[in-house]
């Protein structure tokens, strides 16, 4: 089958592994209303989290992934994590209907750094954005599922991340 985009190899990654604690971070999580700056640490206090890494709002993965997840009815607070700012999140989550506890702004790729799932965008020095990648948080930080893309564009086994929330 002919693609209308070229999938591309990305480096390996180093990412936290299940089992590993989450690194815990800062930044503005944008929600349907407002945005604050707000610590992962604070969100697994109340409960596991499922961090969902992505490309900037507006790209296919970034839907496909959300809709995916969003069919699953998974019980548990879902994040995703980009580059976007947040008045993109702002936009993306007024135009689209993802059942998300809200969407982490992070323009310069901080976190991605952190987890080690940056992806340097189509080889272009100094351009960065978030590989594809999940992990499942619980509320002691501890990492029960990892997962990062391989290639872009790349997809979580989305039964295997349904599983790890229902193992919770």
């Amino acid at each position: 089958m002919e693609l209308p985009f070229e999938v591309v190899d990305l480096p390996e990654a180093d990412h936290p592994e299940e089992g590993a604690k989450a690194p815990d971070f800062t930044r503005p999580l944008v929600n349907g209303e407002y945005w604050e700056d707000t610590s992962l640490s604070a969100l697994t206090e109340e409960g596991p989290v499922l961090l969902v890494f992505h490309p900037a709002d507006g790209a296919f993965p970034t839907t496909y992934v959300f809709e995916e997840l969003a069919e699953r009815e998974l019980d548990v607070r879902t994040v995703g994590v980009s580059i976007s700012s947040p008045y993109e999140h702002a936009d993306t989550l007024s135009e689209r209907a993802f059942d998300l506890h809200g969407l982490y702004s992070d323009p310069a790729a901080d976190i991605a750094a952190l987890y080690d799932v940056e992806n340097d965008l189509d080889r272009m020095s100094g351009i960065v954005e978030h590989r594809p990648a999940v992990f499942l948080v619980d509320a002691e930080r501890e990492i029960r599922y990892a997962w990062a893309a391989s290639e872009w564009p790349e997809f979580p086994d989305y039964d295997a991340v349904e599983n790890a929330v229902e193992e919770l």
